[in-house]
């Protein structure tokens, strides 16, 4: 801890923020660029959430793992705005021009989804125009499914109710038609299937990311571990502006304060604790977390919480003996592989070989399955898509599982999630899962440490920084 921050931390905090996740860390910025006080919680031994690396020794050497790929959108602005805040500008890279390359495993047949330097929804016409994996009249469909995609309005509450499957359905969209273009983008930005999926927040993906601007479904991505971002580069933008962050503490206890504000009682190790108290407090867990430290009396329906589902997403990671693949990722038709991304240069790897990454979203099927059997069903697959790789020796096979990596974007889920402001004065939530509008993406995570941070920042009499919140 810097002199300053040790200095901020004697006096006691203003506000407290629980949760060292993306919203978290973005509360925490947020309020310390005010003038506020700010001392963060976290119960892991990092920052980032479930967006974090992990060192592995395989037979390619100590690899720095991502615990899944993590991309974002020219959309969005947030987390850019939370990019440019830590100063990791320099650990992403962002497409000039949308272009996703698309192999159906079935037929052997290449297709891309890329934009052409036209005005919204041209930009897109040439492209489906030509894209293989789907037919004549199946294209034209489409097109016509996207205008009146268009048309609805988002804040419209009856959209959160109807599925997005049977939308498109009664809008001529054939099962090929879903899976080959509205699933491969939707299941992969909001882990759900259009069966699944409410139309409110498809409508929102697909209205903000390919129907607003032409650049703004571009797809940005870390040209570096996730953690050298979001805990590293985070952890010092933290120290910069005197946060005091406190790692490997559980809060087992939030409060009333006896003289006002709230007190946040936190284990910090084998028979060590902390009792903290401030004017404001910041909730940034998941939400059933959230759920069980809300004191009474803060939402009117706090059982709201834990209706609100979740939904895994497994990664499958393969190291190669040899290049199986030129590209730094793709999506695949026909298969049950989804997308897959070369991680070699961002995992450190230095000997001869590839390392790629599998991620499957909505993966309820296969997110407890055994390692050997999904080793038995993802290894033809790949071999299927990439001819180079049937002739590779696998060097390294492992798997990560988030079973709850976000909340399940089902039809009603918009009326359980909550806003920012809790009716106790001085306690926020932010998280994902609150009211963002947004999927549970990065974007929506940065999106509600933003919101938390400016209600609390209103209610403290303090002025907002310039610039952030204009994201938001």
């Amino acid at each position: 801890m810097s002199e300053h921050a040790a200095s901020e931390a004697a006096r006691g905090p203003e506000a407290v923020v629980i949760g060292g996740g993306l919203a978290g860390t973005t509360a925490a910025l947020t309020l310390a660029d005010s003038g506020v006080r700010v001392t963060l919680v976290e119960g892991r031994p990092r920052l980032g959430g479930l967006a974090f690396s992990f060192q592995r020794a395989t037979a390619a050497g100590e690899l720095t793992v991502d615990n899944g790929q993590h991309v974002f959108l020219r959309c969005c602005t947030a987390y850019q705005w939370f990019l440019d805040r830590i100063a990791a500008q320099d650990l992403v890279t962002l497409q000039d021009r949308l272009d996703v390359p698309v192999l159906d495993a079935r037929r052997a047949r290449l297709g891309r989804l890329r934009r052409a330097a036209l005005p919204v929804p041209l930009h897109l016409a040439a492209s489906l125009a030509t894209y293989p994996h789907l037919s004549l009249a199946e294209r034209a469909r489409v097109g016509r499914a996207a205008l009146a995609l268009r048309g609805l309005d988002l804040d419209d509450p009856a959209l959160d109710e109807t599925d997005f499957g049977s939308w498109l359905r009664d809008r001529g969209q054939s099962p090929r038609t879903v899976a080959a273009l509205w699933d491969l983008v939707g299941v992969a930005t909001l882990n759900a299937t259009a069966e699944q999926s409410s139309l409110a927040l498809a409508a929102m993906v697909f209205k903000t990311g390919l129907l607003s601007h032409p650049g703004a479904a571009d797809i940005g991505w870390a040209t570096a571990p996730l953690g050298d971002l979001h805990h590293g580069r985070a952890r010092t933008a933290l120290e910069r502006a005197g946060v005091r962050t406190v790692l490997r503490g559980r809060v087992t206890a939030l409060r009333p304060a006896a003289d006002g504000g709230w007190q946040v009682d936190v284990a910090t190790g084998p028979g060590r604790a902390e009792r903290l108290t401030a004017a404001t407090v910041v909730l940034a867990v998941p939400q059933r977390e959230a759920h069980g430290l809300l004191p009474d009396g803060a939402l009117a329906d706090p059982g709201a919480l834990l209706r609100i589902g979740t939904a895994p997403i497994l990664n499958v990671h393969v190291v190669y003996d040899r290049t199986v693949t030129q590209r730094p990722f793709f999506a695949a038709l026909d298969s049950p592989v989804q997308w897959v991304f070369d991680r070699t240069g961002t995992s450190g790897m230095t000997s001869r070989g590839q390392y790629l990454a599998l991620s499957q979203s909505a993966a309820h099927d296969d997110i407890d399955r055994p390692v050997s059997e999904l080793r038995d069903r993802y290894l033809p697959a790949l071999e299927r898509l990439l001819p180079a790789a049937r002739g590779a020796t696998v060097r390294d096979f492992f798997v990560t599982r988030e079973r709850t990596a976000t909340f399940a974007p089902t039809p009603g889920v918009g009326r359980l999630r909550p806003q920012a402001r809790t009716q106790a004065p001085g306690l926020y939530l932010a998280g994902a899962w609150t009211a963002t509008g947004w999927p549970a993406t990065m974007e929506g995570a940065v999106r509600s440490g933003l919101r938390a941070a400016r209600e609390a920042l209103t209610e403290l009499g303090r002025p907002a920084p310039d610039g952030e919140l204009t994201a938001a």
